[in-house]
């Protein structure tokens, strides 16, 4: 993947409103898995168009693959930062929706995420504490196919203008953050949690902030 090109092409989604205006569902994401083989944004809104233009829900489709497709492509950008880093080994299995790469014997998923506005700690206290902020997570994230409870890194989002989920599509300057991260990793850092029926989860936040 070339990461200047995809940085290029979410860019272009900025333009657009972020909405999601309904919960994730079955259908709409069905109707939507075009979003996984579209790399052009302008592709992307020709098939939109295309799939859905004479609906009456076309605005409420067209939404959501917008966002589908921008989430799942910077987090593959991200996934191959982390990957080209020395010392970071990427999953055997492609497939394996628990595990997109391990680093010092440890294998992770990875996620990005805004700072959820519901979450009841102020950013400040979020990063004095960032254990509540895992623990916040891991109970409140959506409940989509990568829903899981094993070892994960939550890249957190937050600008100051409250235009967070527009932080995706840097994805040069979140290059530099997680290059930052890797390099200065300890096992250390990391949390360790205790969920019902689980073996030790182990998770850290890597915080994005402009």
């Amino acid at each position: 993947m070339d990461l200047v090109r995809i940085e290029h092409e979410l860019q272009k989604r900025l333009a657009f409103p972020y909405r999601w205006g309904r919960r994730q569902s079955n259908n709409f994401d069905q109707a939507t898995q075009f979003i996984y083989q579209t790399y052009s944004f302008e592709f992307l809104l020709r098939e939109i168009e295309r799939r859905f233009g004479h609906l009456d829900t076309y605005e409420s489709y067209q939404d959501y693959a917008l966002n589908r497709w921008f989430n799942f492509w910077s987090a593959q950008a991200v996934e191959q930062i982390f990957c080209s880093l020395s010392g970071v080994k990427p999953a055997h299995n492609p497939r394996n929706r628990l595990v997109d790469f391990s680093f010092e014997g440890i294998s992770f998923d990875h996620k990005t995420t805004i700072f959820p506005k519901s979450f009841p700690q102020n950013l400040a206290s979020a990063q004095d504490n960032p254990r509540e902020l895992i623990q916040w997570l891991y109970d409140n994230q959506s409940q989509e196919k990568r829903m899981h409870l094993k070892n994960r890194l939550f890249i957190v989002l937050h600008a100051n203008d409250g235009e967070h989920w527009k932080l995706k599509a840097d994805i040069g300057w979140l290059q530099t953050i997680i290059e930052q991260y890797v390099g200065a990793f300890s096992l250390t850092q990391l949390h360790t949690f205790h969920f019902a029926h689980d073996s030790p989860t182990l998770s850290d936040v890597i915080w994005a902030l402009r």
